[in-house]
């Protein structure tokens, strides 16, 4: 079966009636975890974005406590898989504030993790590219924002 488009869905869904959409919304969350969780998301949590992203940095707090340290090669892996997540975050939120915040969150984390980031290639990469990323996201925010984040971005590079 070759899936329909985006347009082609949306006009489709025009003609539905308000009990088929919360038919078609139920059967859509029974299928994958990541439909209920963005589900969950637009119904409960995008009224408080504030709430949200502490939340998620919660999160990220909690995973990096458990993360392996008996190698880097479980280290390199938790890290990504915490990245992942984050990522995942993100697109739920499609705000560049809620990017910039969890994404400069996720480096602080990383950069206070012990044993530290510094003595493994792949983790110090993993953490310019998130640096690269925050940074073209940064130009895009309003100018108020811009110089709040760019300075919180250079005292992660500073220290």
């Amino acid at each position: 079966m070759k899936a329909a488009t985006v347009a082609q869905i949306k006009k489709e869904l025009t003609y539905q009636s308000q009990s088929e959409l919360i038919e078609l919304c139920l059967r859509l969350s029974k299928f994958k975890k990541e439909n209920k969780e963005l589900l969950t998301y637009l119904l409960y949590e995008s009224e408080n974005e504030a709430g949200y992203i502490e939340s998620v940095k919660a999160e990220v707090d909690a995973n990096f406590e458990l993360i392996n340290t008996s190698s880097y090669f479980y280290i390199k892996k938790s890290v990504r898989k915490i990245l992942r997540m984050v990522k995942k975050y993100i697109r739920y939120s499609k705000q560049k504030e809620t990017e910039v915040e969890l994404l400069l969150h996720f480096c602080r984390t990383l950069k206070d993790m012990q044993p530290t980031m510094y003595k493994n290639v792949s983790l110090t990469n993993i953490f310019n590219r998130q640096i690269l990323s925050i940074k073209k996201t940064i130009v895009t925010l309003h100018e108020d924002l811009q110089y709040d984040f760019n300075l919180e971005l250079e005292e992660l590079e500073r220290n």
